[in-house]
């Protein structure tokens, strides 16, 4: 589904990512995890081709995308949900969801009625202006709006950054049955332990922008948390 291998990334004339090497399953569950500073967010903008690779390979969905713009990932069927959400404050909640109908992989014009399912409360608000929402409501709007891309693989970088408890009872939930029930693969960089226990079956831990292990998350013990979570 995603392969990297032997990738470098320099930002600004600073490298940030070295040798860096990993496989991501179909269909899996994989949080990619690590301190402040270890290139966890550069890594999620090398993989959408916000960021340009210096050195290596990228394949997603059996494409290279090495090169490749960012404008190509949703057409392969990548949606991205950014840190800090990045809605348009200035937009309605339905004008931000229709900017993602503009997809080359949407056959229809109208907001897909699943995703009023999964958060509810955007059918309540579908006039109100993104600005005007809360932190907890942007982010179910966010999510959303990569959804209405219909993509077999959602990348989110730490979604529940500022959120309230409920909400992020509800963020894990839609991403559990987005998984099981729709196949869809799920990337997520979280800080949060019990929230990546909670939803990633496969850990990646980096360090210096490198990853320094992998496994099922039941192999993610105290010793590498430890090593390589602990503050």
């Amino acid at each position: 589904m995603i392969e990297l291998k032997s990738v470098d990334q320099k930002y600004g004339g600073t490298q940030i990512l070295w040798d860096l090497n990993m496989s991501i399953k179909q269909g899996s569950r994989t949080c990619i995890m690590g301190r402040n500073g270890v290139g966890k967010t550069t890594l999620l903008k090398t993989i959408m081709g916000l960021l340009p690779i210096s050195k290596g390979d990228l394949v997603i969905n059996d494409k290279d995308v090495a090169k490749a713009s960012v404008e190509t990932r949703p057409d392969i069927g990548v949606g991205y949900v950014p840190q800090g959400r990045h809605i348009f404050p200035q937009l309605t909640v339905e004008e931000n969801l229709k900017i993602s109908l503009n997809c080359k992989r949407q056959e229809s014009r109208i907001i897909p009625p699943h995703i009023y399912k999964l958060f509810p409360v955007l059918e309540e608000m579908l006039q109100r202006r993104g600005g005007d929402l809360s932190g907890g409501q942007r982010q179910q709007l966010a999510i959303a709006r990569a959804l209405v891309l219909n993509p077999t693989i959602l990348i989110l970088d730490e979604p529940n950054e500022g959120i309230q408890p409920n909400i992020v009872q509800l963020i894990r939930d839609v991403l559990l049955k987005l998984n099981k029930e729709h196949g869809m693969t799920i990337i997520l960089v979280e800080q949060k332990l019990p929230f990546a226990r909670a939803v990633g079956e496969e850990f990646h831990l980096m360090e210096k922008g490198s990853v320094v292990a992998s496994g099922p998350m039941s192999e993610l013990n105290d010793e590498l948390v430890g090593q390589y979570l602990a503050v």
